[in-house]
């Protein structure tokens, strides 16, 4: 089992920034993949970014020079570094990772709680 503590969150002023972490902790193998998925209200969970253990990034086109994902290996955490933030930037945050529990298991998801993020003109 893998658990997913998020830090982070909070208020900001438009055009300012916010830093979010995530730390995985507890029994498992390896961690893989591991990413930010946000929901504002009325709108569907969507993929902000996600970063893979060679450290490969793929970002919402919506967050592209604004957003920078990076990871830990040695503290099992991932970073969402968020620059230059807009109004419509206003949701919860959810870190996800797919990691292997145990040799000889399939990857599996796992979800942070969720971290409310809220940017004010």
């Amino acid at each position: 089992q893998v658990q997913l503590v998020e830090s982070g969150g909070g208020l900001v002023q438009a055009g300012g920034s916010l830093r979010l972490s995530c730390a995985a902790s507890g029994n498992f193998v390896s961690i893989n993949s591991m990413g930010w998925f946000r929901q504002a209200p009325g709108k569907q969970r969507e993929l902000v970014a996600k970063i893979t253990t060679a450290r490969n990034t793929d970002y919402a086109d919506s967050v592209k020079g604004r957003f920078t994902i990076s990871r830990d290996n040695v503290k099992n955490t991932v970073y969402l570094q968020m620059n230059s933030m807009k109004l419509e930037d206003t949701a919860v945050y959810y870190c996800y990772t797919y990691a292997r529990p145990t040799w000889g298991a399939s990857r599996q998801e796992y979800w942070g709680q969720g971290t409310q993020v809220t940017v004010s003109s």
